[in-house]
Formats: C-alpha cells, sequence, structure tokens
C-alpha cells in the first residue's frame, strides 16, 4: 500500500525541514506501507536532503514531458533526478480542472518521469456532473487508457467532485471505480526498492 501526502502549495524550505525531521523520526511506524510526500518544487532539496537514508520517498507534484526548453515554470524529469528526487504525480485533478491538463498531456508526462527513472503517481478521477450523469466508468476509461502499464506507475482514484466539498469517496466508491478501467488499467506498485543515489 502507498500512503502519498501531497502538499499542494503549503510548506516552504523551512517549514518542510522542519516537518521531514519530525516525519524521519517516526519511519518504523510505518512498517509494511510505502510512504511518499510531494512537497511543492521550491522545498523538495530540503525534503530528499532530510530523509535521505530513510524509506520514505520525496516526489515532485508534476513533472514536463520535455528535458529542457523555453517553457517557463515547468520542470524536467531529468531535473528532478538530480534533485534527487524518487517520483512524480501527474494528471493531478487541479492541473486538470485549473491549467488545462489534458489525458495525452498527462500521458506524455507519465512516459518521460518513466523513461527519466521515475516513478509516477497518475491521478484519474470524474467530476461531479460526470459522476451525476453516470460516465464515471467512461471518464476512468478513457484517463486510464492512455498510460501504459509499468513497473513504476501507480494509478490513483481521485474523484474531483469529493475534493474541497466536504463530500467524500467511500471505501465502495473507490472499490467500484478501481473495477471500471477494467483490464486496459496498468497493474502495478510503487516501487521503493530501486533507490537514487
Amino acid at each position: 500500500m502507498l500512503i502519498a501526502g501531497n502538499w499542494k502549495m503549503f510548506k516552504g524550505p523551512v517549514e518542510t525541514a522542519e516537518f521531514c525531521v519530525e516525519l524521519r523520526r517516526h519511519e518504523a511506524d510505518f512498517e509494511g506501507v510505502d510512504v511518499a510526500i510531494c512537497p511543492p518544487f521550491t522545498s523538495l532539496a530540503v525534503a530528499v536532503q532530510v530523509l535521505a537514508g530513510t524509506d520514505i520517498a520525496v516526489a515532485a507534484q508534476n513533472v514536463h514531458w520535455e528535458p529542457e526548453g523555453a517553457f517557463t515554470g515547468e520542470v524536467s524529469a531529468q531535473m528532478l533526478r538530480e534533485l534527487g528526487v524518487y517520483g512524480a504525480i501527474v494528471g493531478h485533478s487541479e492541473r486538470r480542472q485549473l491549467f488545462g491538463e489534458t489525458d495525452e498531456g498527462v500521458a506524455r508526462r507519465t512516459r518521460a518521469a518513466l523513461d527519466a527513472g521515475l516513478s509516477v503517481i497518475a491521478c484519474v478521477g470524474e467530476t461531479e456532473a460526470e459522476r451525476e450523469a453516470g460516465e464515471t466508468k467512461d471518464v476512468l476509461r478513457r484517463q486510464v487508457g492512455v498510460l501504459e502499464a509499468e513497473d513504476n506507475l501507480v494509478v490513483a482514484y481521485e474523484p474531483v467532485w469529493a475534493i474541497g466539498t466536504g463530500k467524500t469517496a467511500t471505501p465502495e466508491i473507490a472499490q467500484e471505480a478501481q473495477t471500471a478501467p477494467s483490464s486496459a488499467a496498468p497493474r502495478s506498485t510503487w516501487n521503493r526498492s530501486r533507490r537514487f543515489a
């Protein structure tokens, strides 16, 4: 099981260092669970430094598909690897809704990160309107359908309608969603046996 905390736009480097020191003290409590934190870009380096030598992964909240170029505000997989980052989130619902990310863009980001040796958490999920229209399975099939099965790819169900709304996706709803993509879905795990130097 993977438990990943997406910090969104919270915790600068000082607060990140303090948090990671405390998290490190509790590492023994995570036996049998893979743990990843996903701080903002400005806090990745300090998180990697403080958590070095632990099994707590540090992942970015996004990654671009190009290795370099005129892409203001973006960060490449190679840059993340150089920092010592373990993986990246792609396709987060906020990226899809607020920044217009598409399934094709998510596929490109995923492929670039995996090719660079990063692990990937690819987020999928439907909006409230799509859920109410009975389109959940179709949306999830479309979103998962652009991803290629890969050992270092985790697909995370994250219903858009449950983010910041006070509504909760019950375990039954999540289980139902898990069956939607069917055999086309990547069957993968968060491979913590790979460590970066």
